[in-house]
Order: C-alpha cells, then structure tokens, then sequence
C-alpha cells in the first residue's frame, strides 16, 4: 500500500513549495503504479477536477466563489465512495482529501483559487508520475 503524502507536506505543496509537490508526487505516483491502481480510477476523479477547473472564475463575486467552493467540496465524497469501492483508491483519496481541506480553509476567493491552483498541479502530477511508471 502507497505510503501517502503527508498532512504536513500537503500544506506545504498547498502554499506553493513546487520541488515538494514535484518530489512527493513522483514517490506517490510510483507506488500507486506498484499497487497497481488503474488509471480509470485516478482519471474518473481526475475529469471532475477537470471540469471544475474549466468552470472556475478567477476573480468571482461572493457567491460565484461560494459556488466554485461547493464543487471543491463535493469532491470528498465522491473520493470516500471510491476508496470504500477499491482500498487501493484510498491513500490517493486521503492526500486529495486533504488537500481539498486546505483549498476550502479559508481565506479570500483570490487565496482559495491559488490554492485550487496548486490542488490541480498536484493531482495532475501524481498522473503523471503514476503512468510515467507503467500505471496502466
């Protein structure tokens, strides 16, 4: 079983700290192709954030940006259904779910759309590190 980002290092990434987002996803990413997590799975999540981020509006009003949050949010049961359907799922859940925690912790909209920002740069990078070693 992949041995998750931190809370700690997820905060970290969350803040900004680009060669910590880059070295743990490469780790996660590679132990989440050894347990052999299907791509459909990280992709089925993946197409969601996706979505959301094609819809985001940098510099919304309060309600729009309340909006974008609650899409941020529904995110965490659909990743609970997930992990409780395949526990191989559940350590990429854990990390994202945490880090959708730090998205959703406050802030100005500015605040919460760099941290979404980040929140796609890392789950895009455990993507990519994933198939880089052989997910399939």
């Amino acid at each position: 079983m992949a041995n998750r980002i931190t809370k700690s290092q997820v905060t970290q990434i969350m803040g900004g700290d680009a060669k910590l987002l880059v070295n743990e996803a490469e780790r996660f990413g590679k132990e989440l192709a050894a347990d052999r997590l299907s791509k459909s799975q990280i992709r089925s999540a993946f197409g969601t954030v996706r979505q959301i981020q094609g819809s985001w509006v940098k510099d919304p009003d309060p309600a729009t940006a309340q909006k974008q949050l609650r899409q941020v949010l529904l995110l965490k049961p659909r990743l609970a259904y997930q992990a409780k359907r395949d526990e191989k799922v559940r350590p990429l859940a854990e990390v994202l779910t945490d880090a959708i925690d730090v998205v959703a912790d406050g802030g100005t909209a500015v605040q919460q759309t760099e941290r979404f920002g980040y929140f796609v740069d890392l789950f895009e990078a455990i993507l990519a590190y994933h198939t880089a070693f052989g997910g399939k």
